[in-house]
């Protein structure tokens, strides 16, 4: 049954759909907006409706040992967020070779997260799953070009690399998926400063592609950071579409004309929490031990991510979250600066993104000192 709030969005979605109102927003030069109003109401409206459903089938996370939520929380919160976007997209956007690579690969990572919130799936299975993903978005031309041309096999080079940055971000973004608020907020952050590099660089089509992720992502927060606890989760689905979306943005773009440093450096800043996060953790559990192979890797799960360290200092999982937030931002700040740097601008830049995430390093360490509440 549809309530009053969720009649009242319907209304709003229809209202920007349907009608010219979003010739005012082309007009007053704020596409963006319009982009992010409308998936953001999407989102609002679809959240409640997938919740119900998640209900009635019985699709909810429990609480364990290794999780922060208390009580059964349904799942499924991805697919809002994933409808929210397509439908968006669907409406405003004349697709391009590279967008529909990663359209449908996101399509991929959604089916198989919801196979692994219904059944869960075996983390192989899910691997095979993120790449044959990766693979079609490839066959569309998403490639890294990262690598000089004079290097032997430099195409096969850059396509292995590619399918390594969708699985790395893919899986970072569902890695950080353990507080309330966290992925989809990463994905707001991040958003936003792929926005503003797009704009930088005169990629209208990948900003505008930003703001419909950013405002799927808004209109599925009120129900999953919020006071008492969130409603819904992502699930499985939501937060590897969004780490998937996310790396084929950085992938799809040009981020610097002849200063190779910035073109692989601006992503890579926008992306730092997730990619500090999974390579530090990754490193530790290697170096103590808790993992001997790929598949163990793959498989364990444990409180010891960047937000389950800050909670070990003492914050609580809204300052954890918002100071995860936070540090994203500062890099992303960063990455804002590199277009048009000079080498001696660029170097600077760079030695203060590390030196942030040192400080967060040095934060983890003291944190994984701590005993766990």
């Amino acid at each position: 049954m549809i309530d009053r709030w969720a009649s009242l969005w319907l209304l709003f979605v229809v209202v920007l759909l349907l009608t010219p109102l979003w010739r005012s927003f082309y007009a007053a030069r704020l596409p963006w907006l319009y982009l992010v109003v409308l998936a953001c109401g999407l989102a609002l409206f679809a959240t409640p409706l997938v919740r119900e459903v998640a209900r009635r089938w019985g699709v909810l996370d429990l609480p364990g040992e290794r999780k922060v939520h208390a009580t059964a929380t349904p799942l499924f919160g991805g697919v809002a967020v994933y409808g929210a976007f397509a439908v968006t997209v669907l409406a405003n956007f004349d697709f391009s070779r590279g967008l529909k690579g990663v359209a449908v690969g996101g399509t991929i990572v959604v089916v198989i997260g919801l196979l692994d919130d219904l059944t869960d799936l075996p983390a192989w299975l899910k691997l095979l799953g993120q790449i044959a993903a990766a693979s079609t978005a490839i066959a569309y031309g998403v490639i890294l070009d990262t690598l000089p041309s004079w290097i032997p096999g430099v195409l096969w080079l850059n396509v292995i690399l590619t399918v390594l940055w969708f699985l790395t971000i893919t899986n970072a973004i569902q890695f950080l998926d353990g507080m309330d608020g966290l992925a989809a907020g990463l994905g707001v952050v991040a958003g936003i400063f792929f926005s503003i590099v797009s704009l930088q660089t005169g990629q209208r089509y990948l900003m505008f592609l930003s703001a419909a992720l950013v405002g799927a992502c808004l209109g599925f927060l009120p129900y999953n950071f919020r006071p008492g606890g969130a409603t819904i989760f992502l699930g499985d689905s939501g937060a590897s579409f969004i780490g998937f979306t996310l790396a084929g943005l950085a992938a799809m773009g040009v981020w610097a004309d002849n200063n190779p440093v910035a073109s692989l450096f601006t992503p890579t800043l926008i992306l730092g929490v997730p990619l500090f996060d999974i390579a530090f953790v990754g490193i530790v559990r290697v170096v103590t031990g808790k993992v001997h192979s790929l598949h163990e890797w793959l498989a364990y799960t444990g409180k010891d991510h960047l937000h389950h360290r800050f909670a070990a200092l003492g914050l609580t999982k809204t300052q954890s979250v918002l100071l995860v937030f936070f540090v994203a931002s500062t890099l992303g700040l960063s990455a804002i600066l590199l277009k048009d740097a000079t080498p001696y601008e660029t170097a600077l830049v760079l030695i203060q993104a590390g030196c942030i995430l040192a400080l967060v390093a040095v934060l983890e360490g003291v944190g994984r000192g701590r005993p766990r509440g």
